[in-house]
């Protein structure tokens, strides 16, 4: 079967999923709407899929550049013919899809299109509605998801629900680290922008470490909420406790992971936060928000916490329990890799999105495969 991969903005989860599919029967054409595919070493084209020259893939989109380009877009199925389209982010990829009339098409939620920009206006609503009614299958992460989607239109025997889950190979409690038992690392992965609460963080362990002096923070990324953080940790005189290393590779996730001793996330909009596994593998406890993604996960007490969505002082506090109760913290992280073992293997859970193929395959008639 012959497969266009549509996606927004080639990124790291793309590579993972066009990866996994190159280990099956199917051929894969690969299509970016903006940004090129072919982006650093580490983000480089798994060998074998093959990409398709257009118009699009240059620039960030807009909604004048997304109509200019839908001409080339159905040029290009006409040339390629192709036996199924996957498509994403609801928005962007999978509406430019819709729009064309070609079936079958999955679309596959990247979680924040369901949960923040189908809400932005009645036209973000309407664009929802009409992609999802106009979709085979939908492809979610989280039973959220799946709500969101049904609470749009989308017929619930046509979802397909899974984690897009990790490397457990990769991310793996095993490595040698020395830690400072004079310290205590708090971990933050999370980009630094407005959506994912990153000046939250800030505030909680700018309160946290005045009462605990071992108290140490990690901060990988960077974003455009730079300025501010440093304001925060400044005026409160914890520059010096904060690292920024940068943007971490995957190479080198798994020793910021197991070198910390919880790690926190405050985002306020999430399906399955891969960060969020990432660290259960390696067997770091965590503290984020209670976004039902994330409840999806942690169970108070078991491999970590949560905290209500946006309140600082509540993660101040959640911060100051970890540490009083740092002696247990080695057996909830064994119990938060034991989690990612039975529901978060990507090697088990990809052969997901072949049943979400095929089922696209069986409720299209033959009739509309093309166009």
């Amino acid at each position: 079967m012959h497969i266009l991969y549509f996606t927004r903005n080639y990124n790291v989860h793309d590579q993972r999923y066009l990866s996994a599919l190159l280990r099956t029967e199917h051929r894969v054409t690969l299509l970016s709407l903006e940004g090129s595919v072919h982006l650093n070493s580490e983000l480089s084209l798994p060998e074998g899929i093959t990409t398709f020259p257009w118009t699009g893939g240059h620039h960030p989109l807009n909604w004048y550049s997304g109509y200019a380009l839908y001409p080339a877009y159905r040029k290009i199925l006409s040339e390629l013919q192709p036996d199924l389209i996957h498509a994403g982010p609801v928005q962007s990829c999978a509406f430019l899809s819709a729009l064309t009339g070609f079936h079958p098409i999955v679309s596959m939620s990247w979680g924040y299109d369901l949960l923040i920009d189908a809400k932005r206006s009645g036209l973000h609503q309407w664009i929802t509605r009409y992609t999802l009614a106009n979709s085979d299958v939908l492809v979610g992460d989280c039973s959220t998801i799946r709500g969101k989607a049904i609470s749009y239109g989308m017929q619930p025997e046509r979802i397909v629900t899974f984690p897009w889950g990790i490397d457990l190979e990769h991310f793996n409690p095993n490595l040698k680290i020395n830690k400072d038992k004079n310290t205590f690392n708090l971990l933050s992965t999370r980009a630094w922008e407005p959506i994912y609460g990153v000046d939250i963080i800030a505030q909680a362990f700018v309160r946290a470490s005045q009462q605990i002096p071992h108290l140490r923070l990690v901060m990988l990324g960077g974003g455009s909420q730079k300025a501010l953080l440093y304001q925060i940790f400044t005026e409160a005189g914890v520059l010096d406790r904060v690292s920024f290393p940068g943007q971490a590779n995957q190479c080198e996730l798994p020793v910021y992971y197991q070198a910390a001793d919880l790690y926190i996330a405050a985002a306020h909009s999430d399906g399955t936060s891969i960060s969020l596994l990432e660290a259960m593998a390696c067997a770091t406890p965590v503290l984020v928000s209670d976004l039902p993604g994330n409840q999806e996960w942690i169970t108070p007490n078991e491999a970590g916490w949560t905290f209500p969505d946006g309140d600082a002082n509540a993660l101040t506090e959640g911060i100051k329990n970890a540490w009083e109760q740092r002696s247990q913290l080695p057996e909830m992280g064994l119990a938060a890799r034991s989690i990612t073992e039975k529901r978060a293997d990507w090697k088990q859970n990809f052969p997901k999105l072949l049943e979400a193929y095929n089922l696209a395959l069986q409720v299209t008639s033959p009739s509309y495969r093309s166009i």
